[in-house]
């Protein structure tokens, strides 16, 4: 709602994101970020915006109020808590989606390890006489090479990617 309108007015009044930025002396990616509803501005910049754009807060904030009343802060901070829930609410899931990946891949990479243990580097057998053999077998050579190698630190960072991703109580 609060982004949607901000975008609206901003559009009506004639003014491109860099220009109100400049108005209200934040940088543009700030304004693209409340239009894009990924943060929210604080009840002080909610004023300078209501002012900078010649509307009152409680229309940025979706309300139609013609009078002012003595609960309008009131009800400006429950919608902004309510839409801070919802970034919350946003950004657990977020957290919670990168942790699976970050599971996922550790998988990924344990299998793989299983797989080599167990194929034990069948390349070493082959006749490299044959050039398409050759190929293949220098390839998934320099492949376990640089597995061997780069896989267990990559895996030591997904898992301290995981820990710094599980939820905290």
């Amino acid at each position: 709602m609060l982004k949607e309108n901000i975008k609206t007015i901003r559009k009506s009044k004639g003014l491109s994101q860099e220009e109100l930025a400049i108005k209200l002396n934040v940088v543009r990616q700030t304004i693209s970020k409340w239009e894009q509803g990924l943060s929210v501005p604080d009840s002080e910049m909610l004023i300078s915006i209501s002012e900078v754009l010649e509307t009152p807060v409680s229309t940025l904030l979706g309300e139609n109020i013609s009078e002012s009343k003595v609960d309008d802060l009131k009800a400006i901070s429950e919608k902004l808590e309510i839409i801070n829930l919802q970034l919350s609410q946003r950004k657990n899931e977020r957290r919670k989606m990168i942790r699976w990946l970050l599971i996922s891949f550790c998988i990924i990479i344990i299998i793989t390890f299983i797989a080599l243990i167990l194929l034990n580097s069948p390349y070493l057998n082959w006749d490299y006489s044959n050039p398409e053999k050759a190929v293949l077998g220098v390839a998934f050579h320099s492949f376990e090479w640089l597995f061997i190698r780069i896989a267990p630190i990559i895996l030591i960072g997904l898992i301290i990617g995981i820990f710094l991703t599980r939820k905290k109580n």
